[in-house]
């Protein structure tokens, strides 16, 4: 597993942005729900159960941050993080592709997400959540194309990579890099993480890191 060759510099501020707090602010239901747009957003996209909250509350060295649940679908609305020292806020937007969930509910989200999106100034990037297990699924693939319409930037993170065989992994890898290859909206790089086992954390918190200072 290859990293790019970040800057010490670079790396040293992903783990101090990291360092300091981040705080619940408010689930947003609607649009105008949302906080004002004065501070460079990030969000996390991904199929529910795909590991989403365990990431971003590893990421942020925070057990209890984002809310995990064995129940697929749990987040049903856009959930704001805040740093309480840079100008950094995650939006933690509602896990797709669950059937059981109400389709007005469904449709009311898979609305919400479409706006928050293609309206959303500060947003400098999206990460979407692949889980290494499944490689990307249908649903990933339209969240992509949609992402590409927008012209919103987005990286893949591949998520439990502990989970896999080496071989597995690998292959869940090469075919998530082919399906990103001709995407114009796709950072290039596709990010290796475990939740459980720290993998990756300091490459995501280094990219980002490297959103704040462009």
């Amino acid at each position: 597993m290859t990293q790019p060759d970040y800057s010490p510099d670079i790396i040293e501020r992903g783990r101090l942005l990291f360092a300091r707090p981040f705080l619940f602010v408010k689930g947003c239901v609607k649009l105008a729900d949302l906080p004002p747009m004065d501070r460079v957003e990030i969000a996390f996209a991904g199929r529910s159960n795909v590991g989403k909250s365990s990431l971003i509350n590893a990421l942020c060295g925070t057990s209890g941050l984002a809310r995990t649940s064995n129940t697929p679908g749990r987040t049903q609305e856009l959930n704001i993080f805040e740093s309480q020292s840079e100008n950094l806020r995650i939006v933690d937007m509602p896990g797709y592709g669950y059937a059981k969930a109400p389709e007005p509910k469904v449709r009311a989200w898979t609305a919400l997400i479409h706006q928050y999106l293609t309206g959303r100034a500060t947003l400098r990037r999206v990460y979407v959540l692949i889980d290494s297990r499944h490689g990307a699924k249908d649903n990933d693939i339209s969240v992509m194309n949609e992402l590409d319409r927008a012209a919103v930037s987005y990286q893949v993170v591949m998520t439990k990579v502990d989970k896999p065989s080496a071989t597995d992994l690998e292959n869940a890898v090469a075919k998530t890099r082919a399906a990103i290859a001709k995407r114009p909206a796709a950072h290039p790089d596709i990010i290796q993480t475990s939740s459980e086992k720290g993998t990756g954390l300091n490459q995501l918190r280094t990219e980002i890191a490297l959103l704040l200072e462009s």
